[in-house]
């Protein structure tokens, strides 16, 4: 059986690692190459690294994090925020990360997709897909999560599948902070009907969410940020926890 992952996420404004609530009210976590190498001590699975501003005026200064994270981890390492041509991936790649995550650019762009797939191959792609519940629909949100659009989740993330994305970073937006779960509905949805590994954030709290993503949600992976910033949970605290509830997790 396949290994649930933990993964940590760093969101990086102005070179530094940032945590919100609903993606607004960031506050400062501190240094993340310092938080990379903590986290990759403490035995965790993967890192994404986003940077969330995206502006022109800080892509050095981002291009930069990524290189200093690089070279401080030896696990697999996902750079978004900002991603919108081949030239972007390949800077990134370059720099060291070892998959690149798109969100707005590809909403805007589907071809972008199928030519980051073409050139680089699906497993080097994840889709990250914002999303949020009105009406008993998932609407998926662009632009940090501020601008909703008229696509379904369903829908999205099949045709994006179908164009070469080879994992979805799915977030419920108002989950994102709020330390009361995830949203097992949507994740569950996503892992019953697509073919790529579904990675689940926004919400964690409890060492019991992650076991209900990876049982109720059926997610392969959980993300989470202020959680282990804040040392309110430990990397090996919650696989120990995960284990013996006999979900397949690396100790």
């Amino acid at each position: 059986m396949v290994a649930k992952r933990i993964i940590a996420c760093l969101d990086v404004k102005n070179g530094r690692t940032v945590k919100g609530t609903g993606f607004v009210n960031l506050r400062d976590m501190g240094d993340p190459v310092a938080l990379a190498q903590r986290y990759t001590a403490e035995g965790i699975d993967e890192l994404v690294l986003l940077d969330i501003t995206a502006s022109l005026e800080e892509r050095n200064t981002f291009t930069d994090v990524v290189k200093r994270v690089a070279e401080a981890i030896n696990i697999p390492f996902t750079v978004g925020g900002g991603i919108a041509s081949l030239l972007d991936v390949e800077r990134l790649l370059q720099a060291g990360a070892d998959k690149i995550s798109v969100n707005s650019a590809a909403l805007k762009n589907p071809a972008l997709l199928n030519a980051i797939a073409g050139r680089f191959g699906s497993q080097c792609l994840v889709l990250a897909v914002d999303v949020k519940k009105a009406d008993g629909k998932y609407l998926v949100y662009s632009h940090g999560g501020t601008r909703a659009t008229n696509l379904e989740l369903q829908c999205w993330t099949t045709q994006a599948v179908a164009a070469g994305a080879g994992e979805i970073l799915l977030t419920s937006i108002g989950q994102d902070g709020a330390r009361n779960g995830f949203d097992l509905q949507a994740c569950r949805l996503l892992s019953k009907t697509l073919s790529v590994p579904i990675i689940i954030s926004g919400g964690a709290g409890t060492k019991e969410h992650f076991a209900e993503a990876f049982t109720t949600g059926l997610a392969d992976g959980a993300l989470a940020a202020g959680i282990f910033h804040e040392n309110i949970l430990g990397v090996g605290e919650l696989k120990q926890y995960l284990s013996s509830k006999q979900i397949p997790i690396r100790i």
